[in-house]
């Protein structure tokens, strides 16, 4: 009697594990119908034409410009008092090669190799894509 208690059990597990995978099935199989429903309801991927073009001028290019320095007060300037939304009311400078030239002439460029040159570069490499 203990015997045929012991499979009674052991079935009605296996059922119920069946029963649950079944339903678990049946929720994935409504969840792919409820999204190809809803895929259906979109509108189509756009068409070609319909996709941006370059300008006829070509792809628009960097505009690179050195802005004159303005001088500040000593005391500094508070957010109120500044122009412009930071700008301060600079222009554009129209000897641009000189201010760079001045602005870029403190950088140094060390000697010797990069701080990390990959086995088997030239002697030379090492200092990334700026050097």
């Amino acid at each position: 009697m203990d015997m045929i208690l012991s499979v009674d059990a052991i079935l009605t597990d296996i059922a119920w594990f069946f029963l649950v995978g079944i339903v678990i099935a049946g929720f994935v199989l409504a969840g792919f119908k409820l999204g190809q429903r809803v895929r259906a309801q979109e509108p189509p991927p756009p068409e070609p034409e319909s996709q941006p073009h370059l300008p006829a001028g070509g792809a628009v290019h960097e505009v690179r410009e050195e802005r004159d320095p303005v001088e500040f007060p000593d005391g500094g300037l508070r957010p109120h008092e500044m122009q412009g939304y930071g700008n301060f009311g600079s222009t554009t400078s129209s000897h641009a090669e000189e201010v760079r030239a001045e602005r870029e002439s403190g950088y140094e460029r060390p000697e010797g190799p990069g701080p990390h040159p990959q086995p088997g570069a030239p002697p030379d490499a090492g200092r990334g894509a700026h050097s």
